[in-house]
């Protein structure tokens, strides 16, 4: 079963990276971050492209990116979003990279 794709960019570092319909939908439900819904095409996209990226400490897969934006709503400065880093099996059997967004939320930062 294919799990639907959004959409794929690469990171400063040429990583791939995609965010799925269904981590879309956590990600805007009203429990979660649903401010995030008007910021997914160009600002969520230009946080994983050049933004800057750390590393987990106690999940070497997990990587934090963040950007800063003048206009977002509140006090929030930056956008914050996780990814994590892993491999999979092709159908061809050779090994990929599985790189996707986990989850996105705006933050105050400084």
């Amino acid at each position: 079963m294919t799990v639907p794709v959004r959409w794929t960019v690469q990171d400063r570092s040429g990583s791939s990276i995609y965010l799925t319909q269904e981590r879309w939908e956590h990600i805007i439900e009203s429990i979660n971050h649903p401010e995030m819904e008007d910021y997914e095409e160009e600002e969520l996209k230009e946080t994983v492209k050049p933004g800057s990226r750390r590393q987990d400490t106690l999940n070497p897969q997990k990587f934090r990116y963040s950007k800063n934006f003048d206009h977002l709503p509140a006090s929030n400065t930056h956008i914050v979003a996780i990814v994590l880093f892993g491999l999979q099996e092709s159908e061809t059997g050779t090994i990929v990279s599985n790189n996707f967004l986990v989850t996105a939320y705006q933050k105050e930062i400084g």
